[in-house]
């Protein structure tokens, strides 16, 4: 028997559920390529080891940008190349595949992303939007004619969707997300410090250092990258306080964004969501002191999902089990 699988498809990464196996892959949405020859080095983690580590005939690529796939071919090598490894398909079956989609995603971007499955071998080919699936892994009944609302955070957009009855009432979707705080913070870095840092040192400050709600002037962090005016490799002290005010404007914006769905939500829907509130999932939402901001500036109350991680892989496993569900889904 083929087993059925489900993609979440991030900006960040990829994670694969296949039926039968649970979450079975999760590696980052990173292809190293050669720019003449064109030819993929590497993909997945083994491609994140190399990011700002490079020579100039080596390019990092990552296919989906904001949210929406850039490089349609190297999507499909990308996701090709996870499928073998997982070795989801031998040369007897032909499975169901599940992909998962940021809302904003066109009709036509649709299309493309079922046509690069079918070609990948799948039998048959479901596209779901990433808050729904993401608000079934959490655990949310979202067939009630009850609201539901999720905050989905991930590397290259964040979704915001308020659910009742097994669809979307009103959602949003901006480009803000854990890709756009790393650049914020290399931003902050280069204009006050003349600092030049690299991805990674950026996305290890936003997780391990940052705190969006009550950050302290006297807890400091070394960074280390290129000092701009000299050239040379340099090092610098930096405090919480700054790198809240470097990652202000985009939280800002996530909360004008989730504000903006409130706003569009029907009077009975939002009674519902004063009692139950919003819950955060994605990667973002790991972010030390987004909770309680969410909380203090939406004034209903904000959690964050068990795993948040993988609450859209989970969803997807969710669905994967109910056949009859998704098939209604795509009518």
């Amino acid at each position: 028997m083929a087993r059925d699988i489900g993609i979440d498809l991030g900006t960040a990464n990829v994670l694969i559920y296949v039926k039968g196996r649970g979450i079975v892959l999760n590696e980052p949405s990173v292809v190293v390529v050669e720019t003449e020859t064109k030819k993929v080095i590497a993909v997945g983690k083994e491609a994140n080891e190399m990011v700002g580590r490079t020579p100039e005939n080596v390019k990092v690529i990552r296919p989906l940008k904001d949210g929406v796939i850039a490089d349609f071919e190297l999507t499909e090598i990308m996701l090709d190349t996870f499928i073998k490894k997982i070795k989801a398909r031998n040369l007897f079956t032909r499975p169901r595949i599940l992909i998962c989609c940021p809302t904003n995603i066109t009709q036509v971007e649709k299309n493309a992303i079922k046509e690069a499955a079918e070609r990948m071998g799948a039998r048959k080919v479901y596209i779901e939007e990433e808050p729904k699936v993401a608000a079934i892994g959490v655990g949310m009944d979202i067939t009630k004619p009850t609201a539901n609302m999720v905050l989905d955070i991930g590397g290259g957009t964040t979704d915001i969707a308020v659910l009742s009855l097994n669809g979307i009432v009103s959602s949003a979707s901006v480009k803000v997300a854990g890709n756009a705080l790393n650049q914020d913070i290399i931003k902050y870095i280069r204009e006050k410090y003349k600092l030049l840092i690299g991805e990674p040192t950026a996305e290890d400050i936003k997780i391990n250092f940052a705190n969006v709600h009550k950050a302290s002037k006297k807890t400091k962090m070394e960074v280390k990258g290129r000092n701009l005016l000299t050239g040379l490799p340099d090092a610098i002290d930096i405090s919480q306080e700054e790198i809240k005010e470097a990652l202000k404007d985009g939280v800002n914006k996530m909360i004008k964004a989730t504000k903006s769905v409130l706003e569009q939500t029907p009077p009975e829907l939002a009674a519902d969501i004063v009692e139950k509130g919003v819950i955060l999932t994605g990667g973002g939402s790991l972010l030390t002191g987004l909770v309680d901001v969410m909380e203090d500036e939406l004034t209903i109350p904000a959690l964050i999902a068990e795993s948040p991680l993988t609450c859209v892989a989970d969803g997807c496993g969710i669905l994967l089990n109910d056949i009859k569900r998704l098939e209604e889904d795509q009518e």
